[in-house]
């Protein structure tokens, strides 16, 4: 099975959220699908949590390590539809490539973005509760 997953997901496993455990047994055996943006996303989150001084910088180079052992399958996904659906449901960019890349693949998505799993619903893409 393939799996659309949304960076919340990614940094709740590396961060050991209270939602790890149940990501981990949605996930197991599944081939995680993500879009190129991805890297970029996952810098961004643990930017601001350095920002915010939620992590320091030791953890977050821990954290990019662990990231980057997650195998996952890179795909590319349609710009323009993608930037459309950003502008129908005014979200940002980043949040509809990975609602594109479900789409483009016909494949469920999990997000514990409630805001995208609603999206998600909306445009008929399956989702997966956490």
């Amino acid at each position: 099975m393939k799996i659309a997953v949304d960076t919340s997901i990614i940094i709740a496993v590396i961060a050991d959220e209270p939602e790890r455990e149940k990501i981990i047994e949605i996930t197991k055996g599944a081939t995680i699908v993500v879009p190129p943006s991805i890297e970029w996303k996952i810098g961004n989150a643990f930017s601001a949590m350095l920002k915010r001084a939620r992590i320091t910088l030791e953890q977050v180079i821990e954290a990019i390590d662990i990231y980057q052992e997650i195998s996952m399958e890179v795909v590319d996904i349609n710009l323009k539809d993608a930037v459309r659906l950003a502008g129908k449901y005014n979200i940002y960019a980043y949040d509809a490539y990975i609602l594109q890349c479900a789409i483009d693949n016909n494949i469920p998505l999990i997000s514990l973005d409630k805001n995208l799993v609603e999206i998600a619903q909306k445009e008929g893409v399956p989702t997966l509760e956490v």
